[in-house]
């Protein structure tokens, strides 16, 4: 279920994915939340540059794994623009993160994307379940959905459509 203060950190990763497109590149953003509400990392999209891995998720599952307890981390909730990838997935999975909140789904940004004729990406979006069954999920959020659906929109150039 989610909470005001789910919607506040979220409300936060959609600033950092119009940081993101600002400056060139794709909108996505999230942050980490230690179980007593403190933002411990914070990022978004950097793939612009050629390195497709330099997403937010898989950054956070990173310096999680570098900083914080097997416990702490286990406690932590990500937010998220976007559903995870099944490279991110598979990152929160391997340290052990908790809780998974997202704007907007793999399955919604698949159907966008095509809806504006971008090719899809390389590697299968699935749902984060598949990529690591015990993931404690809760997205999409409707409203903050349609924010990131205008964020792709003017990444592709389509605002009117």
């Amino acid at each position: 279920m989610i909470r005001d203060d789910d919607t506040k950190f979220l409300e936060h990763c959609l600033t950092l994915a119009e940081e993101a497109l600002v400056a060139g590149d794709e909108p996505f953003g999230s942050i980490l939340v230690s179980a007593d509400g403190e933002v411990l990392y914070e990022d978004r999209n950097r793939v612009a540059a050629g390195d497709a891995t330099r997403h937010p998720e898989f950054a956070i599952a990173r310096w999680a794994a570098e900083h914080l307890s097997p416990e702490a981390r286990a406690a932590a909730t990500v937010y998220t623009s976007g559903e995870h990838c099944p490279m991110c997935a598979a990152a929160h999975g391997w340290v052990g993160l908790g809780r998974i909140v997202y704007a907007s789904s793999s399955e919604q940004l698949g159907r966008w994307l095509a809806e504006l004729g971008v090719e899809p990406p390389p590697v299968a979006p699935l749902p984060i379940q598949q990529v690591v069954p015990g993931a404690r999920v809760e997205g999409p959020v409707e409203g903050l959905d349609e924010r990131v659906h205008a964020l792709h929109k003017r990444l592709h150039g389509a605002e009117s459509r």
